[in-house]
């Protein structure tokens, strides 16, 4: 049986009668292929990624699972209708924290429209993206059973600055936003999510030394998605993740590091970087984060990450 997604936080969803991804119980996610060819990328690039000898195994690990398309009833009851078949990346968690964050100062491709560039510069210039080289598209945090989630509106997210984005990074791992949303966040799971070994953090940066050397491909207007679950993140047992989602706007490469991706994503592990160092558990942090070199945060020593299972 085919459900809307409980834990989508961005992106067009199946909810009202409109057509968006749905989900089934198998652990698999199906999602409309896109019209104006960006359907047809979409698949494309997953159909390379996974028959690419070149990309090492520890880096698919942060793409989900491909498993070709399907014709399945649409969400908005316009009949049978292509989608991509994927993993479903949250399957199995019962109330995770959920954020994403599209990642690159630029997100349209070189090839889109006139229209299409001004629709996403005006995106861009009015959100963090020209800025700060990312921007996060919606997030909800699982408080307790009695509160559920903590999820901000859509217009809020949209209108974050630095300061903004700042605060939802650090509410991202706090425990205290039902007593009062507006309060200092107390970062409780700081250390265990962002600055644990195999945390959010170091594997961020091992993504980070895969950009820093791919040529293969240019990702236009892809997100990060990171999450973990809540409940269990007090005893240390977060299982955080870090995926990368929507690839509507891949590129060839043509032999040309991903600037615009690099950047973006280096500006994502500043900003957490500062909240790990602001938080007073980080002494007990083992991820080596390196020295700063032309002003990014580079590893200086190969992280093995225990990638638990979901």
């Amino acid at each position: 049986m085919l459900k809307v997604p409980d834990h989508q936080v961005a992106g067009h969803q199946a909810d009202r009668g409109k057509l968006g991804p749905l989900v089934d119980d198998s652990g698999r996610f199906y999602k409309p292929l896109q019209s104006d060819q960006r359907g047809d990328t979409e698949v494309a690039f997953y159909e390379s990624f996974y028959s690419n000898t070149e990309i090492p195994g520890h880096i698919r690990k942060f793409f989900p699972g491909f498993h070709g398309t399907q014709i399945i009833e649409a969400s908005d009851g316009s009949g049978p209708q292509p989608h991509l078949v994927l993993e479903d990346l949250v399957a199995g968690r019962m109330n995770p924290s959920v954020m994403d964050i599209k990642i690159g100062s630029r997100t349209w491709y070189p090839e889109a429209s006139e229209q299409y560039i001004q629709k996403c510069l005006g995106k861009d210039r009015n959100s963090t993206s020209v800025s700060m080289g990312f921007r996060i598209s919606g997030l909800k945090v699982y408080q307790n059973s009695e509160a559920g989630f903590w999820q901000p509106e859509k217009k809020v997210v949209y209108s974050f600055n630095a300061d903004g984005v700042r605060s939802a990074l650090r509410k991202f791992v706090s425990s205290n936003l039902s007593l009062d949303p507006d309060a200092d966040p107390d970062c409780l799971y700081a250390s265990t999510v962002y600055g644990h070994r195999g945390g959010i953090l170091a594997q961020l940066l091992q993504l980070k030394e895969w950009f820093e050397v791919q040529t293969n491909y240019h990702f236009y207007s892809c997100s990060l998605l990171i999450f973990y679950d809540t409940e269990s993140a007090l005893d240390g047992r977060a299982h955080p993740k870090v995926k990368l989602v929507d690839f509507a706007h891949v590129m060839d490469g043509h032999g040309v590091i991903d600037h615009n991706f690099l950047g973006g994503l280096c500006s994502v592990i500043k900003f957490i970087r500062d909240i790990v160092d602001e938080d007073n558990k980080c002494a007990k942090c083992e991820v080596n984060l390196g020295l700063k070199e032309n002003g990014f945060y580079k590893s200086n020593t190969e992280i093995e990450l225990d990638y638990e299972a979901s």
